[in-house]
């Protein structure tokens, strides 16, 4: 393999990972309600989120149950990426990248996304879907022996994930 063409694919972006988060805000019913949504979403188990501190006024506790999550990798999470993308209608917010690679948005409502139906027992739920996109070695910013800084040049900047969203997904930014 050529130099060149080694460069070019240490610099291919790819997508990390996909993390879909829904608060609730209190314990017990819509709590559930909430996990429910998620498994039906994506087909993973979630996990629950605790308060970081306690909040009088809300009647929220640290440590009690506030949220959940599910993080999906690899050909999931790609798929999940793309029907979240579609209920957006195609066009993302340029605001939703930050300077590192990272994208975010928001879906006010979890059964505008492509193939959910309406389940009366659960209702509806708003949620975060936050991207994480990386290169190839960047596994080394994370390993636990002889961990090692990414470069500037090989960080994923804003724009080049802006790019990246739009050849991978046909998405358009505003």
């Amino acid at each position: 393999m050529s130099e060149q063409a080694m460069e070019k694919s240490m610099k291919r972006i790819a997508v990390d990972k996909v993390v879909i988060n829904i608060g609730v805000g209190k314990s017990g019913e819509p709590m559930e309600k909430a996990k429910k949504a998620l498994t039906e979403l994506t087909g993973h188990q979630p996990t629950e989120r605790g308060a970081k501190k306690t909040v009088r006024d809300f009647g929220i506790h640290k440590g009690e149950p506030i949220g959940a999550m599910v993080t999906l990798r690899h050909e999931e999470a790609i798929e999940f990426l793309k029907r979240a993308v579609a209920a957006k209608r195609n066009v993302l917010k340029e605001s939703s990248f930050d300077d590192f690679g990272n994208f975010s948005l928001g879906v006010h409502e979890h059964i505008d996304i492509p193939g959910t139906k309406y389940n009366p027992e659960i209702g509806i739920f708003g949620m975060d879907i936050n991207v994480v996109l990386v290169r190839p070695g960047y596994r080394i910013a994370r390993r636990s022996r002889k961990r090692a800084k990414i470069g500037k040049s090989h960080r994923i900047n804003k724009q080049e994930a802006i790019e990246f969203f739009k050849r991978q997904f046909g998405v358009g930014v505003a």
